[in-house]
């Protein structure tokens, strides 16, 4: 199976990603890593990037899916996802599921303001939330909990606890 915990920046992707990767022994894996030195550049300077500057980064994911896909390998992968077209282009087969990561826009500020260490900033919030297009048939998960009860409610969803 192949998760795919989607959501705007600061949603929690990444800390809610690794941890069901851990408690599940599953291989984890960030989309932020497959992005160009110049869409990372682009984002730190709070630029939000177009459908042509995510285009090779989809192309790495779906690439990079079909082979876990191949290898029957179970994996967790953060990834925004934010419009139908891009989780149509990482929707390759049924192993492939979606869980959003809802949230906010005031909590997830909050959460940007106060985190170190990452590229994306509170800049490209307001940008990422007009992009958004929610997920039909995704687990949907509100992000008021702690990551450890967020877990547990997407492991129940998935019947996976």
């Amino acid at each position: 199976m192949i998760l795919i915990v989607m959501g705007v920046v600061g949603a929690g992707k990444t800390t809610v990603g690794r941890l069901l990767a851990q408690e599940l022994g599953w291989q984890f894996a960030d989309a932020d890593d497959f992005h160009l030195p110049a869409n990372i550049e682009r984002i730190r300077r709070g630029i939000p990037l177009s459908d042509d500057d995510r285009r090779p980064w989809l192309g790495r994911l779906r690439e990079f899916l079909l082979d876990c896909s191949t290898r029957r390998c179970d994996l967790v992968l953060a990834c925004s996802a934010l419009k139908q077209s891009y989780r149509q282009e990482l929707q390759i087969g049924p192993e492939v599921r979606f869980v959003y990561l809802k949230g906010r826009a005031d909590l997830i500020a909050g959460r940007l303001r106060s985190r170190q260490g990452h590229f994306a900033d509170e800049q490209i919030l307001a940008s990422q939330f007009s992009e958004l297009e929610e997920p039909e048939g995704a687990i949907t998960v509100e992000i008021v909990d702690s990551p450890t009860e967020i877990v547990g409610d997407i492991r129940r969803q998935l019947s996976l606890a």
